[in-house]
C-alpha cells in the first residue's frame, strides 16, 4: 500500500552533506539529480541507475512507496543493486541522514575463523557486495567519505537491539539466515522518516535451524506501508548461465545408472 501524503511531508527536511576527502577536496552531494555525474576531484563518477526489468521497476516503486519492503528471490535478480540505488537516491536528495547496512554474520560454507581488527573491520567482508553497488552508483570518493563521516554505517544485526533509526535508510541483507526473533527485533527498530528494506532468498539458508523470514512475512504483509516483492528465476539479470544453473538446482538429481 502506498504511503499517505503525510508520510511524504515528513521527508521535506533536507540534510546538506559536505564530505572532506583524503585530498582535502570538499564533496557536496546535496544535488537535485541523484544519479548525475558527481563533479569532484579525486573521485570516480557514479553510474546512472536504470532498472533492467519490469520486476526491478516494481521493486523500486515499492521501496519508494512503503516504510518496510521485502525483496525476495534468487541470486542475480538485482535485489541488492536496486536497494542500494534507492538508498543512494535517498541520501543524495537529503531525505535521510544515513544509510545503515546490516546482515546476520553467517557465512556460506565453512567458517573463516577469527577475523582480526576492530568490529567494523571484522564485519567489512559481509558489507562488500552492498558497498560495491554504492560505489558504482555514487563513486568511490563519495562512499569513502560518507563511511568516514558515519553517513554510511555498517553494523552486525546482533548489535542493533535497543536502537531506533530515525531519518535513515536501513537495509537487512541475506535475511533468510535470520530467526523470527531476530527479524522481529530488526523491524521494531523503525523510527520516524525511515525506510527499511529486507532482502532474502527463501530457497536457501545457511543456518542450521529454520529461517524466520517466511513466518515474519506472513505476519506483517497485510499491514499498511509494508510491501512484499517477489522476483522469479526469469528475472535473473546477472547472466544467462546463472539462471540456467539455478534452474538445474531446482530439479531432482538424475539417478546414476
Amino acid at each position: 500500500m502506498a504511503r499517505k501524503n503525510g508520510r511524504q511531508k515528513q521527508k521535506k527536511n533536507n540534510y546538506h552533506h559536505d564530505y572532506i576527502s583524503d585530498d582535502n577536496v570538499v564533496i557536496d552531494i546535496n544535488r537535485n539529480d541523484p544519479f548525475s555525474s558527481l563533479n569532484h576531484s579525486g573521485s570516480s563518477k557514479g553510474q546512472a541507475f536504470v532498472p533492467q526489468t519490469a520486476s526491478q521497476k516494481r521493486f523500486v516503486s515499492a521501496i519508494k512507496a512503503n516504510v518496510l519492503s521485502f525483496g525476495l528471490g534468487p541470486a542475480g535478480t538485482g535485489k541488492t543493486y536496486c536497494t542500494a540505488a534507492m538508498a543512494a537516491e535517498a541520501i543524495l536528495k537529503g531525505e535521510v541522514k544515513q544509510i545503515v547496512f546490516t546482515r546476520p554474520a553467517v557465512e556460506a560454507g565453512p567458517s573463516m575463523g577469527f577475523l582480526p581488527g576492530k568490529l567494523e573491520e571484522k564485519f567489512d567482508p559481509y558489507f562488500g557486495a552492498f558497498k560495491t553497488c554504492l560505489t558504482k552508483l555514487l563513486g568511490k570518493g563519495v562512499v569513502d567519505c560518507a563511511v568516514k563521516n558515519s553517513n554510511i554505517i555498517t553494523e552486525p544485526l546482533a548489535y542493533m537491539r535497543g536502537k531506533t533509526f530515525n531519518d535513515s535508510f536501513v537495509v537487512l541483507d541475506e535475511a533468510q539466515n535470520c530467526t523470527e526473533a531476530e527479524l522481529k527485533m530488526f523491524i521494531t527498530r523503525i523510527g520516524h522518516s525511515s525506510t527499511f528494506v529486507i532482502n532474502g532468498d527463501l530457497d536457501q539458508t545457511d543456518i542450521g535451524g529454520a529461517s524466520g523470514l517466511f513466518q515474519t512475512i506472513q505476519r506483517v504483509r497485510s499491514l499498511s506501508q509494508v510491501d512484499v516483492h517477489e522476483f522469479d528465476y526469469d528475472d535473473i539479470v546477472r547472466s544467462g548461465i546463472v539462471r540456467d544453473i539455478l534452474n538445474t538446482f531446482r530439479q531432482p538429481v538424475p539417478v546414476r545408472v
